[in-house]
C-alpha cells in the first residue's frame, strides 16, 4: 500500500532537482503539480492547461493527492528533462517558447502542441508544412483604423519579398496595405484588445507607427499566424545579417513592450494643459510611443531615448499648477527638449523611471543612431 507522507517526499525531493525546479512548459518556479502520465512537473495554471487534456495528460498535486508507488517510480524515471528529449526534440528556432507571464493562448498552444499534436517530436511534417511555404494566408478580425469594429479581413504573408499584405475582400485584386519585415513587430495583447486572442502588429509607415489589432476565434490558428511572422522575420534578417547566427537574430524577432500605461503630458513650452495620454515604451527600437486611446491605429508622437552620455536623463519632478489631475511627476530631458510627465500612483511613477532607466543605461548600436537621426528629420 501506498506510504502518503513517503511517496510525497521523494515527489518533493525530486522536485528540487535541477530541470524539474522550473515547469516543463512554462519556466515557473517550484512547481507543485505533476502528469503522471507524461512524468513531467508542473505550475499550478499549465496544470490546468493540462486537464483540458484527459486522454494525453493527467495531474496531481505533489502536496495534497495520494501517490501510488508506481506512479512514484515513474516520475523519478521521467522527469522533465527526459520528457523535454522527447516532445520538443524538433522545435524550429523561430517558435516562440511562451514564459510564465504570458497569456493563456500562447501557453496553452504550447502545451497542445506539445503533448496533443506532437509537433516537435519528429513524427510528422507538419511544421514544414505550415511555416516553410512562400505564402502563408489566413481570414482574421481586424479592427477598423477610425472605429472599434471588428472587420474580417484576409491577411498574405509572403517569405519571397518579405512582406505581410492584407485585403479588404477576397476578389480585391490590390492590398490595402503592404507590410515590410524590417520594422514589423506581432505581440499579443488580449487585455488591451479585448479578446483572449487578440494580437498587435506594429510597423512604421512613413516613420510613423502603425498598429493593427487582429484577433481569430480559434486559438491554434493565432498562434500559427504569430509564428509565421517570426518564420518569416528570422528570414528576412538571416538574409540582411548573413553572418550571424540564428541565436544572434531570434531576439529581434518580437519585441515586448518595457512599460506601457497611461500618463499626462504637457506641451513643448510646459504653460499648456497636461492631457492624458496612452505611452508605450519600447527597449529594442528606444522609442517612447505616446497615442490618445490604447486602440490608436497611429501615435500622436514619439520621442527617441538616447544614453546619458548623450544628454538623456531622467528624474523625479515637483508639479506644478497647470491644470491635470495627477501629481507623480517624471521630467525627461532630451538633447532637443525636456518633456514633463504626471503619473496618477506613486508606484506607477516608480515603474515609470526604472522603465526609462533601463534603456537610458542601455549601449546604442549603430541602427539605434540611424533610428534616432530619422526620428529627428521626421519631426
Amino acid at each position: 500500500m501506498a506510504n502518503l507522507d513517503r511517496n510525497n517526499r521523494i515527489l518533493l525531493e525530486l522536485m528540487r532537482q535541477p530541470g524539474n525546479n522550473l515547469c516543463a512548459d512554462c519556466g515557473a518556479p517550484e512547481p507543485d503539480w505533476a502528469s503522471y502520465t507524461l512524468g513531467i512537473f508542473l505550475c499550478l495554471n499549465c496544470s490546468g492547461m493540462h486537464r483540458n487534456m484527459p486522454a494525453v495528460s493527467k495531474v496531481k498535486s505533489i502536496r495534497l493527492d495520494l501517490w501510488d508507488d508506481s506512479l512514484v517510480e515513474f516520475m523519478r524515471e521521467r522527469g522533465n528533462f527526459a520528457a523535454k528529449a522527447i516532445y520538443e526534440k524538433s522545435i524550429p528556432s523561430f517558435f516562440y517558447r511562451p514564459q510564465h507571464k504570458d497569456c493563456f493562448v500562447l501557453k496553452d498552444q504550447w502545451i497542445q502542441a506539445k503533448y496533443d499534436r506532437r509537433e516537435f517530436t519528429g513524427e510528422t511534417n507538419y511544421l514544414q508544412q505550415t511555416f516553410n511555404l512562400d505564402h502563408y494566408e489566413v481570414t482574421l478580425w481586424k479592427k477598423g483604423k477610425d472605429n472599434k469594429q471588428f472587420l474580417r479581413r484576409i491577411f498574405l504573408l509572403s517569405q519571397k519579398d518579405f512582406t505581410l499584405k492584407y485585403f479588404i475582400k477576397e476578389d480585391s485584386k490590390s492590398p490595402k496595405d503592404v507590410i515590410c519585415m524590417k520594422d514589423l513587430n506581432a505581440v499579443f495583447q488580449p487585455e488591451k484588445i479585448g479578446h483572449v486572442h487578440g494580437l498587435q502588429i506594429t510597423y512604421l509607415q512613413e516613420e510613423c507607427t502603425r498598429n493593427l489589432f487582429v484577433y481569430h476565434e480559434i486559438g491554434q490558428v493565432i498562434v500559427s499566424f504569430f509564428n509565421a511572422i517570426r518564420a518569416t522575420r528570422l528570414a528576412y534578417l538571416k538574409k540582411k545579417h548573413s553572418t550571424l547566427q540564428d541565436s544572434d537574430l531570434i531576439p529581434q524577432l518580437t519585441r515586448h513592450c518595457l512599460k506601457e500605461g497611461y500618463m499626462e503630458k504637457t506641451g513643448p513650452t510646459q504653460r499648456e494643459p497636461f492631457k492624458k495620454r496612452w505611452f508605450t515604451l519600447c527597449l529594442m527600437n528606444r522609442r517612447l510611443l505616446y497615442f490618445k486611446n490604447p486602440l490608436d491605429a497611429t501615435e500622436l508622437g514619439a520621442v527617441f531615448i538616447g544614453t546619458e552620455t548623450h544628454n538623456y536623463s531622467v528624474s523625479e519632478s515637483v508639479r506644478s499648477g497647470r491644470g491635470g489631475r495627477w501629481h507623480c511627476g517624471i521630467t525627461l530631458q532630451t538633447p532637443g527638449r525636456q518633456f514633463v510627465f504626471m503619473c496618477e500612483q506613486e508606484q506607477e511613477r516608480r515603474e515609470w523611471l526604472e522603465a526609462f532607466r533601463k534603456v537610458i543605461s542601455q549601449p546604442m548600436t549603430p541602427e539605434d543612431y540611424a533610428n534616432e537621426a530619422n526620428l529627428r528629420r521626421g519631426k
